[in-house]
């Protein structure tokens, strides 16, 4: 019979907690005790805290938070939108999970909390045991910008990292969870629990993904339908995509995305190829441990495609170009961002030509051919056993050569209706429909923006939803551009939408766009606010969705009557409440 492990008395708590944890690990004294001694101690607290734009953060903070539970610690799983919730300067640990957005900014729901956190008269939090983890994607030159950050200015005010902060990329699964199991076995030292010492029917939950279809398992769907939503005289390619879920068992809600594993296009590949006088037929390994002839795993396996700051700097070593070892010893930033800017790795190898003794070592440069993510467009109320995408298919010149959207061009050129291509979704916490169906909603997507709304639409109106319905919508021109015009047309003059509001941006002398629109019902849009609407926003980050913004902080001061002060706490206040979401990229 095995002994029992104590509680050290160098560990962190009182003496009475250290008695009572004994006599819990030894089974001696059960969870839900009366004795008035016992039922005041606390577990260890462990708040999980997540800041999350895509929901990725979000999903990885509730999993490890059950498993610390699983494991015997009180873990809160908290949004840094709740961050009045949390008094940092009382709390004794911290798991921090952070993705990044934008420029290397703090995703939504953390903006208040970063700044909250950064100012000067912050308390000192000398007493906090911290560790943080990073979601990004090492593409971009502010990789984990904001996870790295939390994690210093953490330092700065004076907590103390119980392990080192973990960045992951695109892939972020595994280094999430390596990190996670050193995290939690720190812990477990620190208050002398073992494996052998907790109860072996308390195991932690099992990973969403581990069964059924999933990210790493995914579903080969049939392509049912590849629908040109413009007209054939418009600058723009939109594509309406048809996916059949039969036999899959899969569920999504409206507001959900759905990812996809796309191929490059084989004559890039082979291009590629030819330059590096590599042979096709040559044995490589794939990030996911197979072994397969070169060509195949370029087609189906390796970004082929994107430059990043780690790949010039891997290439350099092999290359004898001066002009690229300029670029990057000169630290300059902005011209290394130039030069990435809509140049490929075809560019990096006709410029600075490298050499490579052999396919397995060129390999070993390039990232996986991740997934792509796609706002879902189709209510599964409304269409059984299928899911819908609305996809802007990405052509261009630049630097002399034509380009392609590696997942878009994949679709809609390279995969044939009947044929399979692998899929998987991806909950969206963040971005849900009121579930009082008698809350009014208000929709702002323009371009392919529109993709969720049209599901919330469908949704609405498979569930008789009592409440109103408005939607924006905008792109270039009216006759050309009008994404599901017979669909939307009809919900309209049925009064499922109750308002649709259009802005056609070339069609005038004036450009029109949907914030110009909203700024004209603003008093209206005010109304329906006062009502408890729910507002929603689909598209472009950098430029829409902060004039959206901007007119909705000018809503509620002229015809709420707010000072500008006032505005920026109503808007802050619809964002907690889930009445102002966000789905922008």
């Amino acid at each position: 019979m095995s002994t029992l492990p104590v509680i050290p008395t160098s560990a962190p708590f009182t003496e009475e907690q250290r008695l009572w944890l004994n006599g819990y690990i030894a089974g001696l004294i059960s969870e839900d005790s009366t004795s008035p001694a016992i039922t005041k101690i606390p577990k260890l607290r462990i708040p999980v805290l997540y800041a999350s734009q895509s929901g990725n953060s979000e999903s990885l903070a509730e999993d490890f938070a059950d498993q610390l539970s699983a494991s015997g610690f009180d873990a809160p799983c908290l949004s840094t939108e709740d961050h009045a919730e949390i008094d940092l300067t009382s709390e004794k640990h911290l798991l921090l999970i952070s993705s990044t957005w934008g420029e290397g900014d703090p995703p939504d729901n953390a903006i208040e909390f970063w700044e909250n956190l950064k100012s000067d008269d912050h308390p000192s939090l000398q007493n906090l045991n911290f560790s943080v983890l990073g979601l990004g994607d090492s593409n971009y030159l502010d990789f984990c910008a904001q996870a790295k950050a939390f994690d210093a200015r953490l330092e700065a005010l004076g907590a103390n990292r119980i392990a080192t902060r973990v960045d992951c990329d695109t892939d972020f699964e595994e280094p999430a969870a390596e990190w996670f199991e050193s995290v939690n076995e720190l812990l477990k030292e620190q208050v002398g629990v073992t494996e052998d010492s907790t109860n072996t029917e308390q195991k932690a939950p099992p990973s969403k993904a581990e069964s059924g279809y999933s990210k790493k398992k995914p579903f080969h769907a049939i392509l049912k339908a590849n629908l040109e939503l413009n007209s054939a005289d418009s600058a723009r390619d939109t594509r309406h995509f048809e996916f059949d879920l039969t036999g899959s068992g899969l569920n999504y809600e409206v507001g959900d995305v759905l990812g996809v594993y796309p191929k490059n296009d084989p004559a890039m590949a082979d291009e590629l190829i030819e330059i590096l006088n590599f042979d096709p037929s040559a044995k490589v390994i794939t990030p996911d441990k197979q072994e397969k002839p070169l060509r195949d795993a370029l087609i189906e396996d390796f970004d082929i495609r994107t430059l990043s700051a780690k790949m010039m700097t891997d290439w350099s070593a092999r290359s004898s170009s001066e002009e690229l070892a300029q670029l990057l010893e000169s630290d300059d930033r902005k011209s290394l961002e130039n030069y990435i800017w809509g140049r490929e790795l075809i560019d990096l190898a006709i410029d600075h030509p490298a050499t490579f003794t052999e396919a397995p070592e060129f390999v070993t440069m390039l990232r996986k051919l991740g997934a792509r993510l796609y706002s879902i467009c189709s209510s599964p109320k409304a269409h059984p056993d299928e899911v819908h995408l609305t996809v802007a298919k990405v052509t261009y010149e630049s630097h002399g050569r034509q380009r392609g959207g590696v997942c878009s061009t994949y679709l809609s050129d390279r995969v044939n209706s009947g044929e399979t291509t692998p899929i998987f979704f991806q909950p969206a916490a963040h971005f849900k429909l009121p579930t009082d169906l008698s809350t009014d909603v208000i929709m702002c997507g323009p371009g392919t923006g529109i993709a969720p709304f049209r599901a919330f639409i469908e949704e609405r109106e498979a569930t008789n939803a009592e409440g109103k319905n408005w939607l924006f919508f905008g792109n270039p021109h009216e006759e050309t551009d009008f994404l599901y015009r017979e669909q939307l047309q009809a919900q309209s003059e049925a009064g499922v939408l109750t308002n649709l509001d259009l802005a056609w941006s070339r069609d005038g002398e004036e450009k029109v766009y949907v914030q110009d629109k909203m700024r004209e019902n603003g008093a209206d849009l005010w109304k329906w606010f006062q009502g408890g609407a729910h507002f929603y926003i689909c598209g472009d980050a950098k430029r829409m969705a902060k004039d959206v913004d901007a007119v909705l902080h000018g809503i509620a001061e002229e015809h709420g009557g707010l000072s500008e002060e006032a505005a920026k706490d109503y808007i802050n206040q619809l964002k907690k409440e889930k009445r102002y979401q966000r789905d922008v990229y």
